[in-house]
């Protein structure tokens, strides 16, 4: 019976704080002057014109932008120009490109759809035997690119740290 009592009593109390509380904010209606504000006129014809001028400055950046092309950010580190423009490089990836379309031409995906599972077994062991002598194409044509970006990099490469080296101090 106490218990339920001070349960109560701690309810009202809480109830009590919580509306003093809601009560308790500044009163809006205090006596302020009040401003006149100002009629903001839209001039439809200089927004119009102003937009047009946007869009007009917009188009002409985006069409000299067009004109210059991407940004180099490269930051010295141009090394891949040099392998793009490569002649034998270019080489390897059209033979490697083609090789890709004739090894890729011969695998019709209807097939599937008719086939039993006597030839959908047949065609799964055709295709992964197919990936494997995919795969190992693909690993002779890096290896054979990356024989010919170590001798461009042999090519082009600095010797600066001789030069240093084979000065005379003094001189």
């Amino acid at each position: 019976m106490l218990t339920k009592n001070l349960l109560k009593i701690g309810l009202v109390a809480i109830i009590a704080a919580a509306l003093t509380t809601v009560q308790a904010k500044p009163d809006k209606k205090k006596d302020k002057p009040e401003k006149p504000r100002p009629e903001k006129k839209i001039d439809r014809e200089k927004m119009k014109e102003r937009l047009k001028a946007a869009f007009d400055k917009r188009k002409k950046r985006r069409g000299d932008a067009k004109k210059r092309g991407h940004k180099v950010h490269h930051k010295g580190r141009a090394f891949g120009k040099l392998i793009r423009d490569d002649a034998k490089i270019k080489e390897l990836r059209d033979a490697f490109k083609k090789a890709a379309d004739k090894h890729w031409a011969g695998f019709d995906k209807d097939t599937w759809k008719d086939a039993s599972d006597e030839e959908k077994k047949a065609l799964r062991e055709k295709l992964a035997a197919s990936k494997k002598e995919w795969m190992e194409q693909m690993k002779s044509h890096r290896k054979e690119v990356g024989k010919r970006i170590a001798e461009i990099r042999e090519e082009f490469k600095n010797n600066r740290d001789k030069v240093i080296d084979g000065n005379k101090p003094g001189e």
